[in-house]
């Protein structure tokens, strides 16, 4: 199996249902374990959360936010594309400690998606943006 969705957001929190309503296609055939399926949501909107929250903060909301979502035999792929600053995703892991001792808003989420998620990256690409790819297994 190889199924592969795209979708362009503007920079707005408000496209958050539409998003999860998108990426409900990548669910056919439904997953056996409906718990893969919650926590790849929760990846998708965390990432998408943090890329208007932080990577486009200072831009405007028509700037695009790019998402792919790909279906393979055994993982889901997650890919969001973004314009913004540099931002070193390990060293900000590990900044924010513990999920528990976390007392701030700010960081949390980028903890629970180290959590769920198997792989974990944000890079640069060729093409002057950012690409948050995340990883589950199945």
């Amino acid at each position: 199996m190889n199924y592969k969705i795209f979708l362009r957001v503007d920079t707005n929190l408000t496209a958050s249902s539409a998003i999860l309503s998108w990426f409900e296609q990548i669910n056919q055939p439904p997953l056996l374990d409906k718990k893969i399926l919650w926590q790849c949501q929760t990846l998708l909107i965390e990432g998408f959360t943090n890329v208007v929250e932080h990577a486009h903060k200072n831009l405007p909301i028509e700037t695009p936010i790019e998402i792919e979502a790909v279906r393979l035999e055994n993982s889901i792929e997650i890919c969001i594309w973004a314009y913004g600053e540099a931002f070193d995703l390990k060293q900000k892991l590990q900044e924010i400690g513990q999920l528990e001792a976390n007392e701030e808003e700010r960081g949390r989420g980028l903890k629970i998606m180290a959590l769920l998620a198997d792989e974990l990256r944000y890079e640069p690409t060729i093409d002057n943006r950012y690409c948050l790819f995340i990883r589950k297994y199945y």
